[in-house]
């Protein structure tokens, strides 16, 4: 049984954590923290092709902190425009850019500075001209009504505390016959009211 909890704390603050936690994922992967990095975890844990993640840079691999395989869902249409909420490094937009093709767009949405230069460079390093990266609040996208195809995210709605805004803003952005493919961490147990106002438990 669920029960509604009002989240007291300072909403900005928990962003202004977020960003501070992953731009430090950035500069430095290999940094102590507790949650899985790279493409040994992503190729050995969640099932992504060693083979792909071997031909992107290590730049872009290394940071990779997601928590599962959105492309298990279904595979990305020949030139789709997809977009990425909280694309980090840029690793699932560059191997979506390939699924989509030439004629298709991709684009990632992060709210964490060192990711979206560490995202562009790597772009740029293998020549992807169909992926661009943009700064953003997943609750609140810079795109037009019914203007995407696809929708994927790895390990990131899970840090909104406006998760009813990301899944709105999913709605409006989507075309008709549009879809989503995310993996994120899901908690079985009720959690207390102190448990869901504890910034550190939310930023992980």
């Amino acid at each position: 049984m669920t029960t509604d909890c009002d989240l007291t704390f300072d909403r900005e603050r928990l962003k202004q954590e977020i960003r501070s936690t992953y731009g430090r994922v950035a500069e430095e992967p290999d940094g102590d923290f507790h949650f899985h990095r790279g493409p040994e975890y992503a190729a050995s844990m969640l099932g992504y092709d060693r083979a792909e993640l071997d031909a992107l840079p290590h730049s872009i691999t290394a940071p990779f902190a997601g928590v599962g395989n959105p492309f298990h869902a279904d595979a990305l249409p020949n030139a789709a425009r997809v977009i990425d909420l909280g694309s980090g490094s840029g690793m699932d937009c560059l191997l979506a850019a390939r699924r989509v093709g030439p004629q298709g767009e991709v684009v990632g949405f992060d709210m964490t500075d060192a990711m979206l230069r560490r995202a562009a460079a790597g772009a740029a390093t293998i020549g992807a001209d169909n992926v661009r990266f943009d700064k953003a609040d997943i609750s609140d996208l810079p795109l037009a009504d019914a203007s995407v195809d696809v929708a994927i995210s790895n390990g990131v709605i899970n840090l909104s505390p406006e998760k009813e805004r990301v899944f709105a803003e999913l709605y409006r952005v989507l075309r008709p016959g549009g879809r989503v493919q995310f993996a994120d961490i899901v908690i079985e147990a009720e959690l207390s009211a102190a448990a869901r106002n504890d910034i550190e438990l939310w930023v992980g």
